[in-house]
């Protein structure tokens, strides 16, 4: 509910949202996978102003995919390069847990990266 509040107030719906007589949101099938959309590109990291670019480009209409499709290819490219900087975190991570399990099962842990 929060992110749907959140597009809501940003403006990042692609069309506005009727209201039933109760006053709750009718989505249809469409909107729901907007929605999926705009939630993945900032979790992933995408700036607000990008995705409001985007929402932008695809409110005009055709005639503007291929600026559409830079986008999102400048904003996967930084995701992989993400994920490559995870995935060298996690290599460091792995060789110390690596590590303390050796020293714990062998019972030589005791002192291992003592601040002393």
């Amino acid at each position: 509910m929060h992110a749907i509040r959140f597009f809501e107030r940003e403006g990042l719906f692609l069309r506005d949202i009727p209201r039933n007589a109760g006053g709750r949101r009718v989505f249809e099938r469409q909107d729901v996978e907007w929605l999926g959309l705009c939630n993945r590109l900032r979790e992933s990291g995408m700036p607000l102003a990008r995705i409001r670019r985007f929402v932008e480009l695809v409110r005009a209409g055709t005639g503007n995919e291929s600026e559409r499709l830079q986008l999102l290819r400048e904003h996967e490219a930084e995701v992989r390069a993400k994920i490559d900087d995870l995935h060298a975190c996690l290599a460091v991570i792995h060789g110390k847990v690596a590590t303390y399990e050796r020293h714990v099962a062998e019972g030589t842990a005791a002192g291992v990266w003592s601040p002393t």
